[in-house]
Order: C-alpha cells, then structure tokens, then sequence
C-alpha cells in the first residue's frame, strides 16, 4: 500500500505572528517555520500502519517555497520513505483553490491508495482542502477524525459530531483528515536524521503537473484589504461603592449574558 501524507510548513505555532500588509500573507522572514503539528500527527497515523502492515511506502508531500528544504527533510526523519516537494514561484499566495488542484495533480501522479492530511492548518485554518482533494480526484472521503484504522480495501474511523460521535467507512483510494486527538508524531532520532540525507526528494513544479497558476484561466480568490488587528481595550472597571453587585448584573443584562 502507498500511502500520501500531506505535509506543511508554517510559521512556529510558539513564536509571533504576523501579516505582511502589503501581500496579505504571512511574513515567514519574521520568524522561525516549521512543520504544522496536525500533519505530523497524520504522518503518525501512516507511520504506525506501517510499523504493523509490511510492505506500506509511506511518501511526504509538501507544496512550499524552494528553500523549505529543512522542513522537507523532517518529514523524513520522522519516518517517511521519500518526499515530493512542490516548488514554483507562482505558487507564492495560491488560494486554496489553486492549492487543492495542484496537490490533486501531484497525487494523481502518484497513484497512492489512501491520502492523510490534517484537518486545517494552523496558518490558514481554512479546513477544506481535505474535501476540495477529494471532489478533485473524485475519491471517497472522511474528514476530521479522532480514531483511524486503515485496512486493506478501506479505512474506517470515528468522527466526533456535536451529537457524540459517528463511525465512518471509506473505500480505497481514498482522503481522510484527523484531529488533534490522534497521538503526538514520533520524535526524529538521530539515526532517522541522518537517513533523511539520504531519501530521495522529487520536486516539481508546475509545468511537471501540468497545472496553470493563470487567473485567466480559472477563477481564484483575490485579497481586497488587510489590516492589522486593533490592540485589545481594556477591560471594564467597576468600582465597589456598595453597589458593586448590582453594576456587574446591569453589565450581563446589557451584553445578554444571562
């Protein structure tokens, strides 16, 4: 079984982020990027079916920018057998319509059985990918999962609704995204470090997907404004006069929070 597992890099979750006002995207030179946790948390769930199911090839697949190499490569490290590294200046700012059809195109080349990804990712949070993959390649799906068992003609798991929870069942080929309740990725060792020298790295570019970037050509989401976040205002005050208890109630009431 081959397994795509879809890996990103974003800016380190734990540091400061901010907005590029002129681009509207991230400014990934203000700081330090790394790969996203959810999608190392999919890389486990490939990982520890392979650990129990010989013969599964288990591939990274990231679209970023050329020098992403490192976050690539940890990928790697952590268990992967190889990578495939999207890599095209015009892909700087893609929508998600854009990236859906290129990582569909890059899949498709690939021909896995079964695709993991997170079910969004902290930088964008859009959360749709998972299922914009799946109408594209016309494949079953079963997104936001908290339990993955992949089998050998389809994968089962439970999805968590507000209602409690739902067991779902996908036939191969097949997308699936997970949550973070699933484990924590594996920590890379320093024997996987240094085999991720070794583990080929396809990159690609457009023109190897045979995907275009034009806007002419397909409709994509364009920025209008973008602004920074006002600073938080402080908070209300009050002052006990004796009727301390009667300005918080009047408070509540007004805000309708009771």
């Amino acid at each position: 079984m081959k397994i795509f597992v879809l890996v990103k890099e974003v800016p380190d979750t734990y540091g400061d982020r901010k907005l590029n006002l002129e681009t509207g995207l991230a400014d990934r030179a203000a700081g330090d990027v790394v790969l996203d946790e959810i999608t190392e948390r999919a890389l486990e769930v490939a990982l520890a079916h392979a650990d129990a199911t010989e013969g599964t090839e288990i591939v990274a697949v990231s679209m970023a920018p050329e020098g992403s190499t490192a976050t690539v490569r940890r990928a790697l490290a952590i268990g992967a057998a190889s990578a495939v590294h999207i890599a095209d200046e015009q892909l700087s700012g893609a929508d998600l319509g854009l990236t859906a059809e290129v990582l569909a195109a890059a899949i498709r080349r690939g021909a896995p059985d079964l695709v993991i990804t997170g079910n969004l990712s902290t930088d964008g949070s859009g959360g749709v990918i998972p299922a914009m993959l799946a109408e594209h390649l016309g494949w079953a799906q079963a997104t936001a999962l908290t339990a993955v068992e992949i089998g050998a003609d389809a994968v089962t798991g439970t999805r968590a609704t507000d209602f409690g929870s739902q067991s779902v069942t996908a036939a191969l080929p097949a997308v699936i995204s997970i949550t973070e309740a699933l484990p924590d990725a594996r920590f890379p060792n320093f024997k996987g470090i240094m085999a991720a020298k070794k583990k080929p790295v396809e990159v690609l570019s457009l023109a190897d997907l045979e995907v275009s970037a034009d806007p002419s050509e397909a409709p994509r989401t364009i920025m209008t404004a973008v602004a920074e976040k006002p600073p938080r205002a402080a908070g209300i005050k009050i002052t006990d006069e004796g009727d301390a208890a009667q300005q918080l109630v009047d408070y509540l009431v007004e805000n309708r929070l009771v």
